[in-house]
This record gives structure tokens, C-alpha cells and sequence, in this order.
């Protein structure tokens, strides 16, 4: 079975840094375009960066100029560098994968990220 366990969630004060991380299990994590999601409480999940097969990272605008998506092939692990925290940016973030072949997508089981003084 695919599976997604995402580290790295916690509490950081407004403009720290956290570094998220997810790793695959089950599949060819190469074949995958992965993503990080956002679920901020009473909000619809959101997608916050992506990345493709060969690195090419997107971003939404909440997240270009602070966060660095990237991934490890070798390691079958995608990551999420934030910088330059906000209190908006306080949600629960979720590791998203989707293979070249779109049969399904997978998630992970969520880390939380609190942006609090």
C-alpha cells in the first residue's frame, strides 16, 4: 500500500522557520508528483506548493518568496521549507501525491502548524 507520513509540524513564532517533511512508502516515489496542502480550521484545504517528477516546483502566492518545496528521490521524501512564518499560516499540513497515471491520489495523515507568539 502507498503510504505518506509526514514530521516536522510544531509550534514557531511569527517569523521562524519549520521544515516539513514526507515520506513514501509502497510505490515509485519518482513517478509521483507530490504537493503540500493546508487546512486552516472552518477553511477549505489549499494547495501551497507542488513539485514534479523531475523538481520543478509551483507555489501559491501565500507561499512564493517564503516557501521552498523539494524533493529527495533516493530518499523517497519530499520536503516543505517555511520561512518567514506567519499567523495565517497556522493549518494543518498535508503531504499529497499523484502518480504520472493519475488511478488515485494519496495523502498523508496531516502535521499541525502553529505560527503563535
Amino acid at each position: 500500500q502507498v503510504q505518506l507520513v509526514e514530521s516536522g509540524g510544531g509550534l514557531v513564532q511569527p517569523g521562524g522557520s519549520l521544515r516539513l517533511s514526507c515520506v513514501v512508502s509502497g510505490s515509485i516515489f519518482s513517478l509521483y508528483t507530490m504537493g503540500w496542502y493546508r487546512q486552516a480550521p472552518g477553511k477549505q484545504r489549499e494547495l501551497v506548493a507542488s513539485i514534479t517528477r523531475v523538481g520543478i516546483p509551483k507555489y501559491a502566492d501565500s507561499a512564493k518568496g517564503r516557501f521552498t518545496i523539494s524533493r529527495d528521490n533516493a530518499k523517497n521524501t519530499v520536503f516543505l521549507q517555511m520561512n518567514s512564518l506567519k499567523p495565517e499560516d497556522t493549518a494543518v499540513y498535508y503531504c499529497n501525491g499523484k502518480p504520472i497515471v493519475l488511478a488515485n491520489e494519496y495523502w498523508g495523515q496531516g502535521t499541525q502548524v502553529t505560527v503563535s507568539s
